[in-house]
């Protein structure tokens, strides 16, 4: 088991598009490792697991970056993922005993480069430091199916590092939304006789979109619910919306959220190996022929639910490449609960008769779907 977590308490960022410091107070000093990802250029900090303590403001993006994440990856380990304006190389990384005596502080001190040295940078590292996360823990082990239940893997969107949409009111985080939803959700399926949910994530963990997809078919689900609450620059669009896989998005709203959620494992500062074309295709055809009409069974079902319920969006049942929803063995669907972006959406978001309702509703979706697969013999 991991010692207590690290506490950064404080923060600070200076400088200009030709170098940038960022210190971070620490209450002890930490082991940390410098790593750096191209397409986009990126530098990323690894740490022992940590508490981020520190206002979100004191480490925003400036100077030599233009996103700044940071949070946690999993029970051993935290992140923080710088993406730059232009190639960097972080000439300084050192820990310091702070003056006063109250701890440590990581000093890093960015420098812009060019593209070739940047790359050389990426060809030379290793990725063996013992602070490099192996997320793949993260997956629980395989439980076997009793007999005949439906196994439904609640996805709570996000986690870690990996925040998601920020509430333009109270600044809630997505990622603590769609936890509390799932949760909600999962506890509300398994009073049921014959169903039983699990969730992808129990708490603020970071997991891969494939790592989601994984877990969902380890524990042999037949069913893959990944619960969102995005935002849009149209401020007075509301209600919820459900998502299916497909090759060609529905319309450009579904095509735009697609790319925003696909850059989940790029935001956490992890390599995406691109599948090659034909191999996407394959999977794509999989999906098709085996669960998509199964998917959008489910995605009916909800939106019967819904009806005179809880209000959608126009056109609710849209379609686009999600990853998170590419397993060819699963029936799945993305449900936008609302838009934080929306003041009307974000109440009803963080209100807990509102979250108990939605479960109450989706539990009936789920076994309306349940018998429709039971009827036709699956």
């Amino acid at each position: 088991m991991a010692d207590e977590p690290l506490l950064a308490y404080g923060a600070r960022i200076v400088g200009d598009d030709a170098r940038t410091r960022i210190v971070i107070d620490f209450d002890r000093a930490p082991s940390f490792s410098v790593h750096y990802i191209a397409n986009p250029e990126r530098v990323i900090i690894d740490l022992p697991a940590t508490a981020f303590g520190f206002p979100a403001k004191d480490l925003e993006a400036r100077g030599l970056f233009k996103d700044i994440r940071y949070g946690t990856m999993d029970e051993d380990s935290a992140r923080i993922v710088l993406t730059a304006i232009k190639p960097v190389n972080i000439g300084l990384a050192r820990v310091q005993a702070d003056e006063g005596g109250k701890g440590h502080r990581l000093v890093l001190e960015a420098e812009m480069t060019d593209k070739a040295k940047f790359a050389e940078l990426v060809k030379a590292q290793s990725w063996s430091d013992p602070t490099t996360p192996q997320t793949t823990s993260a997956i629980p082990s395989a439980e076997q199916p009793q007999g005949g239940d439906l196994v439904i893997a609640v996805d709570a969107g996000h986690g870690g590092i990996d925040t998601g949409a920020v509430g333009v009111d109270t600044k809630t985080q997505e990622k603590d939304v769609t936890l509390a939803f799932a949760k909600a959700f999962a506890d509300r399926l398994n009073r049921e006789t014959g169903i039983r949910a699990f969730l992808t994530r129990k708490d603020d963990t970071f997991l891969s979109l494939s790592e989601r997809v994984e877990i969902a078919r380890q524990n042999h689900a037949n069913l893959f619910v990944s619960m969102h609450a995005d935002t849009l620059k149209q401020k007075d669009i509301r209600g919820a919306t459900v998502y299916t896989i497909s090759d060609k998005a529905s319309d450009k709203l579904a095509a735009d959220l697609a790319d925003r959620e696909n850059l989940s494992d790029q935001i956490a500062g992890k390599t995406v190996t691109a599948e090659p074309p034909e191999v996407a295709d394959i999977l794509l055809d999989l999906t098709r022929r085996e669960t998509q009409a199964f998917s959008i069974s489910m995605a009916e079902s909800v939106l019967s639910s819904f009806k005179d319920q809880v209000g959608t969006i126009n056109n609710p049942h849209r379609h686009a490449g999600f990853r998170v929803l590419q397993a060819p063995d699963v029936p799945s669907i993305l449900l936008e609960l609302g838009f934080l972006s929306n003041k009307d959406d974000e109440k009803l978001l963080l209100d807990d008769t509102w979250r108990t309702k939605m479960a109450d509703l989706l539990t009936e979706a789920v076994k309306r779907y349940h018998s429709a697969l039971v009827a036709n013999g699956g």
